[in-house]
């Protein structure tokens, strides 16, 4: 009897402990640690283990030993880390994988070395798989990481750069979560289950990631109302990569709502100095060749890489009137969902409101997924551009936790199908689809805006 009452008494302890980190908001900063120290060990087993990335049956062990690796971890806390990443490890080990792990590394190397040789015509940057297409700031991140890498050749080297990075990136993800007030397990799908983003950091070194990291900075500057500061991340994040440009009308509003006309007038002024700033050489030699190379919103896009539009054939993914279509499709889903933010927030001048954390980001992050809905194409790398927020997004509406889910597993199966299919594409679709509905029909958890007079009483 006593050591029945005993295990009952130890079962009972165990289930409050999970109880509490997986539901407790006092628990997110627990949660927080575990799952970064967790995900640090993950992407140092990728480098080791996993060299490149075989998508049908990596994929089913990664997420296997995520899992297992996740809840051993929230159970026994940090004594069997040791214990679970060996198991992990001995699984990647098992899968048999190609040699190679790049794709567009050697080709950034290629491009920042013609510039760091002093070719400041951006039409002569070009490498393996094309001419130079982002701004300058792409330029002077990838020269750091250029000399940091011995010329770009010690690639291993540069996977641990990436993985600093990660790190570095989750955890800035992890206080938009914690500062939202959001219930702690939620992270667990923004972590332990992200193989393609593993992939993307790690294996693949792109750009996206780098981007997206300075763009949750800003992120994190901007819910703290450190509007100018936010503004100068945002910038830099743009000067990596213009898909940063989706956040650009949801940041617009929130400049609005806070600092008026004229402080959102000289932000953007700033933005737009910091972007003049870092092209300047390259403005000097060519200005035209830059702007078309840097900022090319017409460029098209190869059909063999598209994971949103499959479902079409070649000849109307490439057509011209499709494209504007879509534009035109992005631009009347802002208008309506602009129009959703103003209602919702009781907006009747501008300059007079301080919004809460959630109003902040969720005009952000769901000014970026319609943008990426109506996208001319889609490549696997750009899942980063959205993955982080889509949890967010979805545990702020009124949906049903099965719904939520759901919708986050279609978008796993279609960015983890290689190459895209005409289901994996149908599955992105119906998953933005339904997104986009929820963030439209459904209440939203947001607090309601503050008048700016009473939020500086406050203060």
């Amino acid at each position: 009897y006593i050591h029945t009452h005993t295990h009952t008494m130890m079962l009972k302890s165990v289930v409050e402990l999970l109880k509490w980190l997986l539901f407790d908001d006092k628990a997110m900063w627990v949660m927080m640690l575990l799952l970064l120290a967790a995900e640090a060990a993950l992407v140092v087993a990728i480098i080791y283990f996993v060299p490149c990335e075989c998508p049908l049956m990596l994929s089913f062990w990664f997420l296997l030993c995520s899992f297992m690796f996740t809840f051993l971890l929230l159970l026994f806390f940090l004594f069997l880390a040791a214990l679970i990443v060996v198991c992990c490890c001995f699984c990647f080990s098992s899968v048999f994988c190609c040699i190679d792990t790049e794709i567009d590394w050697k080709a950034y190397m290629d491009e920042v070395e013609g510039a760091i040789n002093g070719t400041y015509d951006y039409t002569l940057l070009k490498g393996d798989t094309g001419p130079l297409v982002y701004p300058a700031g792409f330029v002077y991140m990838f020269g750091l990481l250029y000399f940091a890498t011995d010329r770009g050749n010690d690639i291993a080297l540069a996977q641990y750069y990436f993985a600093i990075f990660y790190v570095m990136f989750i955890a800035v993800v992890m206080y938009l979560y914690a500062k939202s007030k959001i219930q702690p397990y939620v992270l667990i799908f923004i972590t332990m289950t992200a193989f393609r983003i593993h992939s993307i950091f790690v294996l693949r070194l792109f750009n996206d990631p780098l981007a997206m990291l300075l763009l949750y900075v800003s992120c994190m500057y901007f819910i703290n109302k450190k509007w100018t500061i936010g503004c100068v991340f945002f910038s830099l994040a743009v000067s990596i990569k213009m898909n940063v440009l989706l956040f650009a009308p949801g940041l617009l509003v929130l400049l609005l709502l806070h600092c008026g006309f004229f402080g959102a007038f000289w932000r953007i002024g700033v933005c737009g100095v910091i972007q003049l700033v870092l092209a300047l050489p390259f403005l000097l030699e060519n200005p035209m060749g830059y702007i078309s190379r840097s900022f090319d919103l017409g460029r098209q896009f190869f059909y063999v890489w598209t994971v949103n539009w499959r479902i079409l054939d070649e000849e109307l993914f490439l057509n011209r009137t499709f494209h504007v279509t879509l534009l035109c499709a992005h631009l009347t889903l802002l208008g309506l969902l602009a129009r959703k933010w103003l209602k919702n927030f009781k907006v009747s001048h501008f300059g007079k409101y301080s919004l809460d954390t959630k109003s902040i980001l969720f005009v952000l992050f769901s000014s970026n997924v319609v943008g990426i809905a109506t996208a001319r194409s889609l490549h696997y790398q750009f899942y980063v551009w959205y993955y982080h927020t889509l949890a967010w997004l979805l545990w702020n509406t009124k949906l049903p936790i099965i719904f939520r889910v759901a919708v986050l597993g279609l978008l796993e199966f279609a960015w983890n199908t290689y190459p895209s299919t005409v289901v994996s594409s149908g599955c992105l679709h119906v998953a933005h689809v339904a997104l986009l509905l929820a963030l439209f029909v459904s209440p939203i958890n947001i607090g309601p805006s503050t008048p700016l007079s009473i939020a500086n009483k406050k203060k």
